[in-house]
């Protein structure tokens, strides 16, 4: 997606490469943003349905265990997912071929 918005700017006047550039830089941004809250939303919903069988108005230290475990091993496996698929877009991209 990059590379077709750095192609685009080749004929564009400085000031206006400079706000395209910010106007990405923004959505990146936002896009990011919008992925961690759907990875915290997941996890929330993944490790409150696993660890709390019977909701009350705390959490008992055995649910409290459970929760941070689960969030712990959810946030490493996304970590090794992420970590393997940008390798792979970066191994991609080095050879030339397109996703």
């Amino acid at each position: 997606m990059s590379d077709f918005f750095k192609s685009n700017l080749g004929g564009v006047a400085p000031d206006q490469a400079s706000r395209k550039q910010q106007i990405m830089d923004g959505l990146r941004n936002e896009m990011a943003l919008a992925n961690a809250q759907e990875l915290i939303n997941k996890i929330n919903e993944k490790c409150f349905a696993k660890c709390v069988t019977k909701p009350s108005t705390s959490l008992g230290s055995s649910e409290e265990t459970c929760l941070s475990r689960c969030m712990d091993r959810y946030m490493e496996a996304f970590n090794v997912v992420s970590q393997s698929y940008v390798a792979r877009i970066s191994r991609e991209r080095s050879s030339g071929d397109q996703i």
